[in-house]
């Protein structure tokens, strides 16, 4: 058997063929194909949100007492994402769920959607990750102004001077400086990390796959490895999301 046909990505680097680079192979210089080509991460990320909302509606559409499978699952997934996030973030943390909740699962589903034949994992780009690290630093945000109004806002990012350190100049300045820095610097780290480990395992897949009949133990093994990771980095993604409320909210004593 031959090897698996591999394309090259925009940077250069192998990837596993999808429906789009082989409409583009079959028919290049279309302008259809040259709108896909151009759009493909956004048309796999959408994709993927047309195939949740279906799930999400089909699940749940049929409410019952005693649930059927479909209804059991959604909310047992719903119930473990609330203690994940109130586990953190306390009682209040319960109305930031959906949003925590619908990132993983749509991360997850993302991250695994280039396993599937002639799919791609959108989150292997850049472009999708940061937007998605870019909602969760506008509702970190809003949520740091809502709950602290702007007074609280910017004493939370002067580090909370009390004492004779609320009388200087220096400390305050610098700590207000520090915030900024890093509250900008988080969509960044939280979008290249999750960026960086799906692009390499799908690069990885296609490396190995290059291989044909010889490297399908490998691939396999692989795969695996994909899974796992592709697990790990949703749920890391959801974590430091869910770190970055807790950061801004008010605690009890």
């Amino acid at each position: 058997m031959e090897a698996i046909h591999v394309v090259q990505a925009h940077s250069g680097s192998p990837e596993l063929p999808n429906l789009v680079t082989l409409l583009a192979d079959k028919f290049p210089g279309l302008p259809f194909t040259d709108f896909l080509k151009a759009w493909e991460n956004p048309l796999f990320s959408l994709l993927a949100v047309m195939i949740l909302s279906l799930a999400a509606y089909f699940s749940c559409r049929k409410l019952k007492l005693i649930p059927v499978r479909a209804q059991n699952c959604a909310e047992a997934f719903v119930a473990g994402a609330d203690d994940f996030v109130c586990g953190i973030l306390g009682k209040k943390g319960r109305q930031y769920t959906p949003f925590i909740g619908t990132l993983f699962i749509y991360i997850l589903f993302m991250n695994l959607f280039g396993l599937v034949p002639f799919m791609k994992s959108a989150t292997s780009s850049w472009s999708v990750t940061f937007g998605l690290a870019l909602c969760v630093f506008c509702y970190v945000q809003y949520s740091a102004f809502k709950e602290l109004g702007f007074l609280g806002y910017l004493d939370h990012m002067m580090g909370k001077p009390r004492g004779i350190l609320a009388f200087s100049v220096f400390i305050p300045l610098m700590m207000f400086f520090l915030h900024i820095v890093s509250e900008l610097v988080r969509p960044i780290s939280l979008s290249l990390r999750l960026r960086s480990n799906i692009w390499g395992e799908d690069m990885l897949l296609a490396v190995v796959a290059g291989f044909g009949i010889k490297g399908v133990p490998l691939l396999v093994f692989s795969m695996l490895l994909v899974i796992v990771g592709a697990l790990v980095q949703a749920l890391v993604f959801s974590l430091l999301s869910t770190i970055y409320f807790a950061l801004v909210l008010t605690h009890e004593d």
